[in-house]
């Protein structure tokens, strides 16, 4: 079976790699960048500390500092505006995912024009401006994917997008950035990126090029994600979890997303809970529904996380999966919808609408067991208890 592969074209990985900013953009031949962020990182400074990084190598950029968590195609759109305003020739997100999938999207946007519901999965976008992603947090893989998820404004759903024009043309991976990030973001998208690895290993689209990357991420998370939790200026643990998420957004970018990231969306657009915290929510449930169609696939990510040794059966090794990724949630304090403080009657009489939405993401058709409408809405219905 052949495998297509795609990832950035300049990565630069290690602390204090931000530094180097201004040589990725030689090596491109980029010289007018738009910073793409969020009103939190202008009042820490980092985007001040950039725009200096920049400005010392003879390099001027404007700066959109409007994104908003869970980007709508309204914040697009005034990134669009922004872009096209003064003659910038690339992007630089800068932040979680929601500020690089911003400036994905608004890459795609600026190019192409027309609406970004116009690029939502099936349809496939081949080319934008470039884009240099650089991460805040140690999860969300986006600076290494070619997707990114844009909530329609007018209808709520939270549109999967993809194609090579969403994928960044550089990535820069520093540590350094995530060092003090507080107790529940840490968590959430740490467990963000064990779902891309694992989804990636058991996806129906896996291939030899991805599998040890993704078995390595996950290795790397069950190792430091508690530890980054619990001794958040603990820089061996935040090292290993940023390359950790690097690693999974390689590997779900050229393997696919499966059940939980389709469940996921609606539950991001509808009641606002961040997209790591969701996945969290739905990783033990949905795994455990899986795993009798993957069960060998399963048995590796138990035996890679060290969950299970080489002498337990298969079966074994899943059943010792499902109950730590339980233990692992219960740990790290992750809600489910009911705790989270979702209304029980909007989430009871929106169930149809999220299950379709799901299954319509195409995700779901990559799991080891795809399901039915009614087998999604009952895996909602469980996540409430």
């Amino acid at each position: 079976m052949t495998s297509s592969l795609h990832l950035p074209s300049v990565s630069r990985i290690g602390g204090n790699s931000l530094s180097e900013l201004p040589t990725v953009l030689a090596e491109l031949s980029l010289t007018r960048p738009l910073l793409v962020s969020d009103p939190f990182f202008v009042a820490n400074g980092l985007l001040d500390r950039i725009t200096r990084c920049l400005h010392s190598a003879g390099i001027s950029n404007g700066t959109f500092s409007d994104c908003v968590p869970d980007p709508t195609t309204d914040s697009v759109k005034a990134c669009v505006q922004a872009f096209k305003q003064s003659g910038y020739d690339c992007l630089i997100g800068v932040g979680g995912g929601s500020s690089m999938d911003t400036a994905k999207a608004a890459a795609v946007q600026a190019f192409h024009g027309g609406a970004m519901r116009d690029y939502k999965v099936p349809a496939t976008v081949p080319r934008g401006y470039p884009v240099i992603a650089i991460p805040t947090t140690a999860g969300t893989g986006s600076e290494a994917t070619r997707a990114t998820v844009i909530t329609d404004t007018e209808t709520q759903e939270k549109m999967l997008c993809m194609g090579l024009g969403f994928l960044p043309t550089a990535a820069i991976v520093d540590f350094e950035l995530t060092m003090q990030k507080p107790f529940r973001l840490t968590a959430d998208t740490g467990i963000d990126t064990l779902c891309h690895a694992l989804e990636a290993y058991v996806s129906r689209k896996a291939n030899a090029f991805t599998d040890p990357i993704a078995l390595a991420s996950m290795r790397s998370v069950w190792q430091h994600l508690p530890q980054a939790c619990h001794e958040p200026e603990n820089r061996a643990a935040r090292e290993a979890m940023m390359l950790a998420a690097y690693q999974g957004g390689m590997a779900f970018s050229n393997a696919s997303v499966t059940l939980i990231h389709g469940m996921s969306r609606p539950i991001g657009a509808l009641y606002h809970v961040p997209h790591g915290l969701s996945n969290a929510m739905l990783l033990p449930t949905v795994t455990e529904f899986s795993v009798s169609a993957a069960e060998p696939r399963y048995a590796d990510c138990a035996r890679a996380m060290g969950i299970a040794t080489a002498t337990d059966t298969d079966r074994a090794a899943c059943h010792r999966l499902i109950d730590a990724l339980h233990q692992l949630c219960s740990e790290l304090q992750v809600p489910n919808p009911r705790a989270y403080g979702i209304d029980q009657q909007h989430f009871e009489a929106s169930l149809q609408t999220m299950a379709e939405q799901a299954l319509a993401s195409g995700s779901p058709a990559n799991n080891p067991r795809v399901p039915t409408v009614q087998e999604v809405i009952g895996l909602y219905q469980s996540l409430w208890y």
